[in-house]
């Protein structure tokens, strides 16, 4: 068969698959992306129906899709916003880092992998996947609740932190000199001070220039746009998924609603194509050796998550239901676990498998989560209540009998 006719039945099977899963999933009331995750693992390496015309198409489509998450989810928000949250949630920021990067690093020593392994295992653990996250928020409709902002500074926290962590990582995996790695790293934080400072200062001159009236004019410019700053931050070392929230950031106003309602579709094609991407590439039978330590360390990960997001919105004065959803959202980990584990295989090869796992079962766990947390809490709560006034009912019974009888 033809390179392109094999090309066009895959993608056209892959998309129809989609659509159907997403009805199925819209159906029963849940997020779609457990089920888009398990079609990539039945039609990936080692699946049922193995694909190959559409492996790189689908590789490049799960980049863009990451990019588009990103974009859409800065445009809801202005320069400023984000600059205020990130002053009042920097703590948070560390907390996060403590809780969440430890797990990994003393999981990799327990095995034996070394420094080098620990500090990527620690990144794994770490870092929420902003494209999920994303995703998330929106199919719950929470896009606009008191604790999103919370969940973003955490997240843009995160994505900027790895603009520093991603290469320190490269610098020890390769052996590169302390004066190599420090080179590198400047470059990032210019990179991101850079982007940042265009957005901020100058956020209006830029949604001047990417404005039209025409639909197809606006879609193609802002569309670009996003794809060139994210491609040159990439180039640089830093995240594209920073590179497209901050162009998200610089648009304002009427361009940034005209271009989210354009970009919208766009981005639910390609953010399937992106949780699929992740299954495609798992062999399912490199998960059940490794499984027992990831289903641990992503049991350990959902609490510690858990607390990071009820501490950073309790700081922000969100009401408790507010706290357990913005510790819900954050579960999922994503793009930036596998992208991290991809890099030090060279170094430990245990640490591929492992990072898989855990980040199928975390992405599986993340949807579910960011909607039943706060449910499962405020039921063990009234349940703990309800409890605690049936004791005090009994005492003070046992009290008044007590003290007729005296």
């Amino acid at each position: 068969m033809h390179d392109t006719t094999a090309l066009l039945i895959e993608l056209g099977a892959i998309i129809l698959a989609l659509g159907l899963l997403g009805r199925l999933a819209g159906k029963f009331g849940f997020s779609p992306i457990p089920l888009y995750l398990l079609a990539g693992l039945a039609f990936g390496h080692g699946g049922i129906l193995p694909l190959q015309a559409s492996e790189e198409f689908v590789a490049t489509g799960a980049e863009i899709g990451v990019i588009l998450l990103l974009l859409l989810l800065g445009l809801e928000y202005s320069a400023s916003e984000l600059v205020t949250n990130l002053k009042t949630q920097y703590p948070s920021g560390a907390v996060d880092f403590v809780l969440n990067a430890t797990p990994g690093a003393m999981t990799a020593l327990l095995l034996g992998w070394g420094p080098v392994a620990a500090v990527a295992l620690a990144g794994v653990t770490w870092i929420s996947s902003s494209g999920v996250i994303a995703k998330v928020l929106g199919d719950l409709r929470r896009l606009g609740n008191r604790e999103t902002p919370v969940v973003l500074s955490v997240l843009v926290l995160e994505d900027l932190s790895m603009a520093l962590y991603l290469p320190v990582l490269t610098a020890l995996l390769a052996g590169v000199s302390l004066a190599g790695g420090a080179v590198t790293l400047l470059i990032a934080l210019g990179t991101v001070g850079a982007v940042l400072y265009v957005a901020l200062r100058h956020g209006r001159l830029v949604s001047r220039a990417v404005s039209s009236d025409n639909a197809e004019m606006l879609l193609l410019v802002v569309f670009g746009l996003a794809l060139l700053v994210s491609g040159v931050a990439q180039h640089l070392q830093v995240s594209a998924a920073v590179g497209a929230f901050l162009v998200g950031i610089a648009l304002s106003g009427e361009v940034a609603e005209g271009a989210g309602s354009l970009l919208t579709p766009l981005r639910d094609l390609f953010a399937a194509v992106f949780f699929v991407f992740f299954g495609l590439h798992t062999d399912p039978a490199d998960i059940p050796p490794v499984l027992a330590p990831a289903l641990a360390l992503a049991a350990v990960t959902t609490l510690t998550k858990v607390a990071t997001g009820y501490w950073a919105a309790r700081r922000a004065g969100i009401s408790v239901k507010g706290r357990w959803r913005t510790g819900g959202t954050l579960v999922a980990r994503g793009e930036f676990s596998i992208v991290i584990a991809g890099l030090a295989v060279g170094v430990e090869p245990g640490i591929g498998p492992l990072a898989t796992a855990y980040v199928l079962i975390l992405l599986v766990l993340g949807p579910l989560a960011a909607r039943w947390t706060e449910p499962l809490a405020r039921r063990l709560t009234t349940r703990s209540r309800t409890g605690n006034s049936a004791d005090t009912t009994v005492s003070a019974e046992l009290g008044e009998v007590v003290r007729a009888n005296g």
